[in-house]
């Protein structure tokens, strides 16, 4: 008995006691429970992506919904800023238009008042003039039958 013979018979005994013991089945076993934790490792992880596209397309929902009503409110500032700018200048408008006719009223009642002052000195200065032409071309007697005749105008146009 060689030693090839020896060494075939200690295969078949140790092949014996493995499959005495058990052994493929342990280790048929633990492949099995390990192809099982990667089956739901890669279930969990098929989820976990399915929930993270799910979270991707609601915030890029949101994102869009949040620009759509940046956009919205821009739009509505730049219409009242427009409509603000509109009022002011309108207001501004009548403003000056108010001023200018105030302005216009004022100068024409200067006018009036100016007139009426150079009127009033043209009649004072036409009187002073008038008082002494007459007082050096009237004696006493003419001046008193003028007086006279002038206050009997005065009493027929009161009457």
């Amino acid at each position: 008995m060689d030693a090839t013979f020896w060494a075939l018979i200690s295969l078949i005994i140790f092949l014996a006691i493995l499959a005495y013991l058990k052994v493929p089945g342990m280790i048929g076993r633990s492949l099995d429970d390990r192809a099982d934790r990667i089956r739901n490792e890669l279930e969990e992880a098929r989820k976990l992506r399915e929930d993270a596209q799910q979270l991707l397309a609601e915030y890029q929902r949101k994102r869009q919904e949040a620009e759509q009503e940046a956009k919205d409110l821009v739009a509505a500032a730049k219409r009242e800023s427009k409509q603000i700018l509109a009022e002011a200048k309108q207001k501004t408008e009548e403003y000056v238009a108010r001023r200018t006719e105030l302005a216009e009223q004022k100068i024409a009642q200067a006018e009036r008042d100016a007139v009426s002052e150079v009127r009033a000195l043209a009649v004072d200065v036409a009187v002073a003039a008038a008082g002494r032409i007459l007082a050096d071309k009237v004696d006493d007697k003419t001046g008193g039958d003028l007086f006279k005749s002038s206050v009997a105008q005065v009493k027929s146009k009161l009457n």
